[in-house]
Formats: structure tokens, sequence, C-alpha cells
């Protein structure tokens, strides 16, 4: 059996994948394997995946469920909460040494946060958008939710604005200092460059 083509998709689908691949940086990062660096790289690509993820459900999907679910603006405000939870800790995260003990306490707080972000959104507002909103519509969002991740920042901005339109104007230039911030330092944002490293 072939997997569905990238049209076939709706956004759900596109998040939930995202949040499978994040769960299994998190479990790897858990394992305490490997050197302090290859650590500090599964970190890093784990907060640029997890900073993708959030802008592009800030920009799309909270706005989506605002419009339509009769409890959205409540929804998406207890959402992005949570998103700024995890964004203080990954901010932090990004400057501790892994062999420095508060990095896996750090790490530990931030996978707690996550785990309960992605059981709230997968048990709840997703089911909810799907029965709300046209199947067009999740699958438009879900072209929409990928390039906003091409465009966004790669590192966590505690105080950038997360509501639109301020996010929609100031993202893509927040993420094209950190991609040129990433490239100067050799920082690793995405998991085909993990791989690379490991080669």
């Amino acid at each position: 059996m072939t997997s569905p083509s990238y049209a076939d998709q709706d956004v759900v689908d596109v998040l939930t994948a995202d949040h499978r691949e994040i769960e299994a940086l998190f479990v790897e990062l858990e394992s305490r394997q490997g050197t302090p660096e290859h650590r500090r790289q599964l970190a890093d690509v784990v907060i640029a995946e997890l900073v993708r993820h959030a802008v592009a459900e800030e920009m799309y999907v909270y706005p989506a469920a605002r419009k339509a679910l009769p409890d959205g603006r409540k929804v998406a405000e207890h959402e992005i909460s949570e998103h700024s939870d995890a964004e203080r800790t990954m901010k932090d995260l990004e400057g501790v040494d892994p062999s420095d003990p508060r990095f896996d306490e750090l790490l530990g707080h931030l996978t707690s946060t996550i785990r309960h972000h992605v059981q709230d959104e997968e048990g709840d507002l997703f089911p909810r958008l799907r029965a709300a909103v046209a199947r067009e519509e999740l699958v438009e969002l879900a072209g929409k939710v990928a390039t906003a991740k091409k465009a966004a920042p790669t590192r966590p901005h505690p105080a950038a604005p997360d509501h639109p339109p301020a996010n929609k104007l100031l993202g893509p230039g927040a993420g094209l200092v950190d991609r040129m911030r990433d490239a100067l330092t050799g920082r690793t944002t995405s998991m085909a460059e993990l791989r690379e490293h490991q080669r």
C-alpha cells in the first residue's frame, strides 16, 4: 500500500505527524544515550521543530478554531498559553550544556508540557476541528501550515507576538534571522541535518 499523497492530508494529519516526530526525539533524548554533542544537536532539532510547529498553529490553526468552535477563543488561548510556557523552557534549554544537570531538568519540564499539550490537541481540539470545519478547508490549512513552517523561526522568541496579524508579519523576519544564525553557527535544526551529522 502506498502512503497518501500530501494533497490527501488535512491539517490534523500534518500536525499529528509532527507530534510523532517530536515524541521520537524526546524518547531518544530521555534515553541519555550518545555524546553531549549529539544530545545538544537532538535538543536543537526538538526546539526548532517545536517552534516551527507552534508558530504555524498560532498563525492558522488557532484562528480556525476561534472561528469554527463555540468556545474557540478559550481553546485557542489555552493552547497559546501552553506554547508560551514551552517556549520559555526552550529558551532556557537553548543555553544549557547537556552535561549540566539543569539540561535534564529543563528537558523533563519541556517533555511534560508538550506531552500534555499534544494530549489536549489530539484528544479534544483536533477531533472538534474535523467535526466543525469542511475537509477542503482542513486540507487548505495543511498547505498553509507547511508553508508557514518553512519561513518560521527556528529558535524560541518568548516575547514575540503569538496572534495574527502581528505574528504573520513578524514571524518570517525572525525566521530569516534565525536561519542565518543557524547557518553561521552550524546549529542543527532538522532531522535531515542530524542524520547527515551522524554519517
